[in-house]
Order: C-alpha cells, then structure tokens, then sequence
C-alpha cells in the first residue's frame, strides 16, 4: 500500500492517524535499512511516526519536541534509548534534542542531515536495541 505524505494510515491501535512523515523520505530509508538489520526488527506506525521494535520501540521517526512552549517537528531525525551516561554525554550537541513525551524517560532525538555522521547512528541504533530487545535477540548480533 502507497501512504502519501500526511495521509491517513492505520496506526498500531487500529486507528487512522495522520503520517508525521513522509513515507517516501530517503533519510527513512537509510533509517530503516539499518534498523531492519537487526534480528526480528519490524517497523510499524504508532502515533503517526515510523517506529522501529522487537517488542519494545527501540527507534522513533520524525518525532517532535517543545521550544519555549511551542512544539516544532524535527521531520528528518531519529530518536533512541540510550544508557544514561551516554545520553548525558550527547545532550549539549546542537544535533541533540529531548523528544516529546519520550524524553523524560530516556530518549534523545537527533537530527538527520547532510552532514549526520552514519556509523554514529548505526551505533547508537544498536545500542538503543540492546536496551530494548530480548537477551534471545541481543546474543543474535555480531
């Protein structure tokens, strides 16, 4: 099925909710190459974001967060659960935002652009799935 930019979608509760993001996003698709990579990783749409899980949500898409109380989107970034020494550690990056709602436990969003650096992102992707999946999954990676 084609979902066009903004369209409605079925989320994982079953609703119609409108698409954060656009389906279609090359930056997704790098997102997404290598978020499948790991063992039993699927993607689903749950509150009209991308996100990525075993059984727990390991990445989120596009996701938003507040700026002296206004909500702005951060359409092409990636957020993840990282230990919290580690999150402390990328806090105070320009590239580095607490995501809405999420933030408070955990998670950091970091912004996708020209100058991303990958292998960064491939790691913190997999450190943000150890964190989530199982020890049946975790003992599958490399």
């Amino acid at each position: 099925m084609t979902v066009l930019p903004g369209s409605a979608d079925v989320g994982s509760w079953g609703m119609a909710v409108d698409l954060a993001y656009d389906p279609a996003d090359p930056t997704l698709a790098r997102i997404r190459e290598l978020a499948l990579a790991f063992p039993g990783a699927k993607e689903k749409v749950s509150v009209g974001h991308a996100a990525f899980y075993t059984t727990k949500v390991f990445a989120w898409y596009g996701m938003s967060h507040k700026v002296e109380g206004v909500w702005h989107r951060v359409r092409q970034s990636v957020s993840v659960l990282l230990p919290e020494d580690e999150r402390l550690s990328l806090l105070g990056r320009d590239d580095v935002y607490l995501p809405g709602y999420i933030g408070p436990f955990g998670w950091i969003g970091l912004r996708l652009t020209d100058d991303t650096d990958w292998v960064e992102i491939a790691e913190l992707l997999e450190e943000s799935y150890r964190n989530t999946a199982s020890k049946r999954l975790v003992a599958q990676l490399p």
